[in-house]
């Protein structure tokens, strides 16, 4: 039974690796596209919201990549601060909504600070949920 969860880890890896090896190749061309086009379209920077989204999306895609290929609690955390942040700046929706998402940033602080041991926040999730399990005695 060992082997066979054995080989669906590592199936499961690889195909977390092939998700991140082609979202990066994507975001490059779109990185490519987004830099041909400041060069050859002549109104470019008059919308800075367009630009702040397409760029800001593109960082958001980048911290997804790195959170495929090392799924660690603190990498984890950044996807989502990031993905706020972002919806922050670009959005502007109404001041209720950028106060909880000001507050969502500080509570994934705290769940950093204070809920995640920091002998965790570089392991690989999987890898701790082993660890706990190892450690939990058999009644």
């Amino acid at each position: 039974m060992h082997k066979k969860t054995d080989w669906i880890h590592r199936t499961l890896h690889f195909l977390e690796w092939l998700i991140a090896i082609i979202t990066l190749l994507v975001l490059v061309g779109m990185l490519g596209y987004e830099i041909y086009k400041m060069f050859t379209v002549s109104k470019y920077f008059a919308s800075i919201h367009t630009y702040l989204h397409n760029i800001l999306t593109l960082v958001v895609g980048l911290e997804f990549v790195r959170m495929l290929l090392d799924m660690t609690p603190a990498n984890t955390l950044e996807v989502l601060i990031v993905a706020i942040a972002r919806q922050v700046i670009i959005a502007h929706d109404n001041p209720w909504s950028n106060v909880a998402s000001v507050l969502c940033i500080a509570g994934l602080f705290a769940i950093r600070r204070f809920l995640i041991p920091k002998g965790e926040m570089t392991i690989e999730l999987s890898e701790v949920e082993e660890t706990r399990d190892e450690s939990t005695p058999v009644a």
